[in-house]
């Protein structure tokens, strides 16, 4: 690590946003990306960052923003590490920010249904404060628990109840971001604007790379006045990809609507598997438009050829929604997996599925290939798949993780999906997106990162596909 750069790093901030000891280095190792820990299992550990810079002011990050841009010291922002793209990858000679040391919540407006958060305050606190006043952000990611409001904004997530609710695009007010210079922006400040092209989306999914976002205002809404469950089983994986589309497009919002192939669904609800697909729904909101939805959505099902199941199955999801497997568990039983989430018109859907399906099976010692769908929208459809494979060594082990997320991206932008949906891209998808963005986007994509940070010292190797 440069040793001028630390020296004006001390000379600025103060001791405690300063950390050189080896263990608040390497405790920032990585974030949850599953090759990382497959890595550290297997003996070859992922480097530490050089320095540790966690500012406990907005003016103490612009400071360490300015003195990295003037040493060309790589800067890579970091909220609470849930990400598992790879957009976390520091080295010695790097300065990883932790933005943890931010995380007040501002305030609370009840009028507008605004309220302000630092930008590495945990989601879940987030939500809490909100509902001790009645209210709700309404953004439920599984990682809600360990993820930021600033990580939420840096890769563009969605959460559980986003059918209703919308993604976080959908719920930003506005953002306070320091740019790569060190100056100070905030977008957005009235319901809506026509004040030239939306800033706010040049940090909505930047990863890092474009600055580093301190303070968001999120839009809230009252906590519902019921809650409903339904699940249905399907005649097949078609009928229940139409009958969410009718769902959907009958202006019906659940905000949680999941339909399980018939693999997952034999994986995920053992009591339930009739060896068909299942729909599982939460439906939220005042009571008399919740029954409403119930009873509309009922007759929709029946025309579509479902049929009621215990809705047990929903109310298990709802209570076991954020438990996730540690990656350790898996690779000492000489698997490695991960989920791959992408989306496609409701035309197009079936054919991702068939085609991802179909590509996971030709990779030899596949133990699970399979798909759930969890955020709906009128134009289409996302899916979630789950792969899992069975390999002798940690080496071999990564080379067929990163097969299986080729094949799976390579057939969705075959058929004719989007290669990303809610986890961002980081170094795992940059070298697909030419598939969502062509040859064109690209290339503005970097001339937008080469305009805001010339230097490329914010996060540099993320999100950016390679020349």
């Amino acid at each position: 690590m440069n040793k001028t750069f630390v020296s004006a790093l001390e000379a600025v901030l103060a001791p405690e946003e300063v950390l050189t000891s080896d263990g608040a280095r390497e405790a920032r190792r990585f974030d949850q990306w599953a090759v990382k820990h497959l890595r550290d299992w297997g003996g070859a550990s992922p480097p530490a960052p050089g320095v540790v810079v966690r500012p406990t002011s907005v003016a103490a990050v612009q400071s360490a923003v300015r003195i990295s841009a003037a040493h060309r010291v790589p800067l890579i922002p970091f909220g609470l590490g849930s990400g598992v793209v790879g957009g976390v990858q520091p080295d010695t000679g790097s300065a990883l920010l932790d933005l943890g040391g931010l995380n007040a919540v501002r305030f609370i407006n009840e009028t507008d249904l605004v309220a302000g958060f630092d930008a590495g305050l945990n989601g879940l606190e987030a939500e809490e404060a909100v509902a001790a006043k009645g209210l709700t952000i309404g953004h439920w990611p599984q990682s809600i628990a360990i993820s930021s409001v600033g990580g939420w904004v840096s890769t563009r997530a969605s959460g559980q109840f986003s059918t209703a609710y919308g993604n976080i695009e959908d719920i930003v007010f506005s953002l306070e971001v320091v740019l790569p210079n060190g100056e100070l922006l905030i977008a957005g400040k009235a319901p809506r604007a026509a004040a030239g092209p939306d800033l706010r989306q040049l940090f909505l999914g930047g990863e890092g790379t474009m600055g580093v976002v301190t303070g968001v205002v999120l839009s809230l809404r009252p906590q519902a006045e019921r809650r409903a469950l339904s699940a249905y089983s399907a005649p097949s994986l078609e009928a229940g990809f139409e009958a969410q589309r009718r769902i959907v497009q009958a202006d019906w919002r659940p905000p949680v609507m999941r339909f399980y192939d018939a693999r997952e669904t034999r994986r995920m609800f053992r009591d339930q598997d009739e060896g068909r697909p299942l729909l599982i729904m939460v439906h939220e909101g005042p009571e008399g438009r919740v029954e409403a939805e119930l009873a509309a959505i009922a007759e929709i099902a029946a025309r579509e050829g479902l049929t009621p199941a215990p809705t047990a199955a929903t109310a298990q999801w709802l209570e076991r929604r954020n438990h996730t497997p540690a990656w350790r568990d898996l690779f000492e039983r000489g698997l490695v997996g991960d989920t791959i989430e992408v989306s496609a018109p409701w035309s197009r859907i079936a054919e991702v599925y068939r085609r991802s399906v179909a590509a996971l099976e030709t990779l030899p010692g596949l133990v699970n290939a399979s798909a759930h769908s969890s955020h709906v929208y009128r134009t289409g459809l996302n899916l979630y798949f789950s792969f899992a494979l069975k390999r002798d060594s940690a080496e071999e082990m990564e080379r067929a993780y990163f097969d299986a997320w080729r094949v799976v991206m390579e057939a969705t932008a075959a058929a004719g999906g989007g290669v990303a949906h809610h986890h961002g891209a980081g170094r795992l998808r940059k070298p697909y997106l030419e598939h969502d963005l062509g040859e064109t986007g690209v290339a503005l994509l970097r001339t937008l990162k080469g305009a805001l940070d010339p230097h490329h010292v914010l996060n540099p190797g993320n999100l950016i596909p390679d020349v």
